[in-house]
């Protein structure tokens, strides 16, 4: 049975190293992985996705509405944003941090308010944290995608040493101990 892992964000905020470590834990636990980085204006602030669908044997990386077990999301209009591609009993990882899209700070529309309250309306099974946070406690901001994977860790059955070992793989050494600071922030382990 193949599983659906939706990253989502806005260009700059590390989705891409998240899904990177993510895959190389799934590949570390016997499974096979595909993963698809779908940009869009990544280099200008704009939505960032990444799918991650693993199993037995994955045939396609795309994710279609309605399949995705887990939404990962960055911020919080963005995990409103793709909430139509949760499945019914899915969950969502959310950074309740928010940053302000094109239309808003050029005075054109607001943020919307209440959004994790209205994705819970929704039916939406939210994991709301202030990621951001924890990513300042660890030692920089830019560990926020550090502290969604700790978190998301969590739900998931795996060694942490396996979540170590993806880590080490894909992080410069000198980052090496911000990022596992970030991770055991988000786990819930300091």
């Amino acid at each position: 049975m193949t599983k659906n892992i939706m990253i989502v964000g806005v260009g700059g905020q590390g989705s891409l190293l998240a899904s990177k470590m993510l895959g190389k834990l799934l590949m570390s636990q016997g499974y096979d992985v595909k993963v698809s980085e779908v940009h869009g204006m990544s280099q200008r602030g704009g939505s960032v996705v990444t799918y991650v669908r693993y199993g037995d044997k994955v045939y396609s990386p795309v994710i279609d509405k309605g399949e995705a077990d887990f939404i990962i999301s960055f911020e919080k209009l963005e995990a409103a944003r793709w909430i139509s591609y949760l499945k019914k009993g899915g969950k969502i990882i959310v950074s309740n941090q928010e940053i302000d899209p094109m239309p808003v700070i050029i005075g054109a529309a607001q943020y919307p308010e209440n959004l994790v309250e209205k994705m819970q309306e929704a039916g939406a099974d939210v994991d709301g944290i202030d990621a951001l946070s924890m990513a300042m406690e660890a030692g920089s901001p830019k560990a926020v995608n550090l502290v969604l994977m700790g978190r998301f860790s969590r739900y998931f059955d795996a060694p942490y040493e396996a979540w170590m070992d993806a880590l080490e793989a894909c992080v410069q050494p000198k980052f090496l101990e911000m990022n596992q600071k970030a991770f055991a922030l988000g786990r819930g382990m300091e």
